[in-house]
């Protein structure tokens, strides 16, 4: 992890950010276009699923365009620890959006369900669903980059419902192919299948977005390595009641570490800094706060 923070500057992982979002609106709006056209034709259930889930999207990266934009502002008089945050904003926002399309689609599933309806044009929605699946692998390559790069949490929720999209679109196809052959429902069924999964994918995003703006402590192994790099700086005695916090990009720590009673004032200063050098070293994006004990050593 500390090998991909070390190796962008802020304005490189502002880079990577906004070529994420804007992969994600260009690709949400293209499909949004292409579905719309063949389901006016097929009346598909599944297809309807699909459209609105684009629109959500890109409903939803339009706001993780602008989340971003004002994330990535430097800290300011009114916000001293920076405007991260916006990021995590953006992730219940997505996890709106989204429930209310698997809302959306399991009435209309309902609807279809005790209504059956034959479906038009189905082999073209077939094609349609074939290039949803490729541009959404192609956008998920783009944020799988991103994420490993920056560990964004607007870019992992917007991954998160792309990733879905994949079942999504191959629970289309299975389903106007069924369709095909006398099976009506089926396609009310897969819709059904889907606005549950979205609901899924929506709690799990918002879920991780509250978790940051609950100020959650960042992942066991990233604690474990910041006490050892504070441990291994010589002369301090012993470390404890390490906090951790996110705000987007930035990382938080406060860190009390232990060192002899005796020193002067310049040299447990001295210390204090090498500690937090050691660990913006490891983790380029946090800012550390490191407070002195002193500790009274038994004399030999």
């Amino acid at each position: 992890m500390s090998a991909h923070y070390g190796a962008l500057d802020p304005d490189q992982r502002g880079r990577l950010l906004r070529l994420a979002a804007y992969a994600s609106v260009g690709v949400a709006l293209g499909l949004i276009l292409l579905k719309g056209a063949v389901w006016t034709m097929s009346g598909s259930v599944s297809l309807l699923a699909s459209l609105i889930d684009s629109l959500m999207d890109a409903a939803a990266s339009l706001i993780n365009l602008l989340a971003i934009s004002f994330a990535l502002k430097p800290a300011d008089k009114g916000h001293r620890f920076g405007h991260g945050k916006a990021e995590a904003l953006a992730g219940l926002a997505q996890a709106t959006f989204i429930s209310v399309s698997a809302v959306l689609v399991f009435v209309q599933g309902v609807r279809r369900l005790l209504d059956p309806q034959p479906l038009d044009g189905a082999w073209l929605g077939v094609v349609v669903m074939l290039i949803s699946i490729a541009a959404t692998i192609g956008l998920l390559l783009v944020q799988r980059h991103v994420i490993q790069r920056t560990q964004s949490t607007a870019i992992s929720a917007d991954s998160l419902h792309y990733r879905s999209d994949l079942l999504l679109n191959a629970s289309i196809i299975l389903a106007l192919i069924l369709a095909q052959y006398g099976l009506v429902r089926a396609d009310a069924l897969f819709g059904l299948l889907i606005a549950l999964y979205i609901g899924y994918s929506a709690v799990r995003i918002g879920l991780t977005a509250t978790q940051i703006l609950m100020d959650h402590e960042l992942p066991d192994e990233v604690r474990r390595q910041v006490l050892e790099l504070a441990r291994a700086v010589p002369g301090v005695i012993g470390v404890h009641d390490l906090r951790t916090r996110q705000s987007g990009q930035h990382w938080f720590m406060q860190v009390h570490v232990e060192l002899p009673a005796e020193l002067s004032l310049t040299a447990a200063h001295e210390l204090g800094e090498a500690v937090r050098l050691a660990i913006v070293e490891a983790f380029p994006q946090t800012e550390v706060l490191v407070h002195k004990d002193p500790v009274k050593l038994d004399p030999q």
